[in-house]
């Protein structure tokens, strides 16, 4: 057999180990978390967007909450200020807050063009368009950090509606409180909120991590499924610290919600989606119910 067509019966192969996660996840929400580095480089966000488009052109129904952090901290520092964060979270004033929903609402648009470009119909919305994410002041530990929302309600039933229509949703996580005023939403929080109500097959995360290690200085300790009794051992055990604490609390919170998988991935690879998706092995760290089916298919 000459080496072009083993090249072909290859990209064949991949098709069919495709088949079975096609056919289980055929109209079934996912929602994916966008933020980090995938965000920043232009080809892996052509590549995600890509990625997004394509599962749904194969029959899944994907949400994309995006975050925006360094472009915001990038326009903050612009405009003289010095960004302040307290336990992660930005320190948002009412100047930082104007700033934030400027730059979320430019990050959003572009992402619809992008969509738009490959041929699949996107609307970009804020939280605070029909009220879809209804927030209250969040705190850090006790302390008034300005307008942090931390979302109380979310209105799925407009996300429902642009899902019956064909359209892919684009959320910036902004919101508003009882009072109408304007509240920045820690991505993952709005991510998780949103899969939670809509009681998602799916919630992806990608960041700038690999996914979930036994030991962070050991990438041989990587962990590619991890139930959900597991993962609070880890954290009681003392081996998950950091920005990856709060990340496994919200995929806790997801799961126990009613949201299938939650995966957690390393935006930086290209075409990680679908690598973590359509593969049996996948490549992130997947988190599941203790009484869940075993995930991979295959060996």
């Amino acid at each position: 057999m000459d080496k072009n067509m083993q090249k072909y019966l290859d990209k064949a192969e991949v098709l069919i180990e495709a088949l079975p996660y096609i056919q289980r996840f055929n109209r079934r929400v996912i929602v994916v978390k966008y933020g980090g580095s995938a965000m920043v480089d232009e080809t892996l966000k052509e590549q995600v967007i890509q990625d997004v488009t394509l599962l749904k052109l194969v029959g899944f129904k994907p949400i994309i909450v995006h975050g925006g952090g360094k472009e915001i901290s990038k326009w903050v520092s612009k405009a003289g200020m010095k960004p302040k964060f307290v336990n992660g979270l930005r320190v948002t004033d009412a100047e930082t807050m104007e700033l934030a929903e400027m730059v979320l609402g430019k990050v959003n648009k572009n992402l619809v063009q992008l969509v738009e470009s490959i041929g699949v119909r996107a609307i970009g919305i804020s939280g605070k368009d029909g009220n879809l994410l209804n927030v209250k002041k969040k705190l850090a530990d006790g302390e008034d950090i300005g307008f942090v929302g931390e979302v109380e309600k979310v209105n799925a039933e407009i996300l429902y509606d642009l899902l019956e229509k064909d359209f892919l949703p684009i959320v910036a996580p902004i919101g508003m409180d009882d009072h109408y005023n304007t509240y920045n939403i820690n991505a993952d929080d709005a991510a998780c909120a949103i899969a939670r109500s809509m009681r998602a097959e799916k919630l992806a995360f990608l960041t700038d991590i690999e996914g979930v290690y036994k030991d962070p200085e050991n990438p041989e300790t990587l962990i590619s499924e991890l139930k959900v009794s597991e993962a609070r051992e880890l954290m009681d055990d003392g081996y998950i610290g950091g920005g990856m604490l709060p990340k496994l609390h919200n995929c806790i919170a997801a799961i126990e919600h009613g949201v299938s998988r939650v995966h957690i991935l390393d935006g930086r690879i290209p075409h990680c989606l679908l690598l973590e998706i359509f593969t049996h092995k996948g490549i992130g760290t997947a988190i599941l119910n203790d009484g869940a089916q075993k995930y991979y298919y295959g060996d």
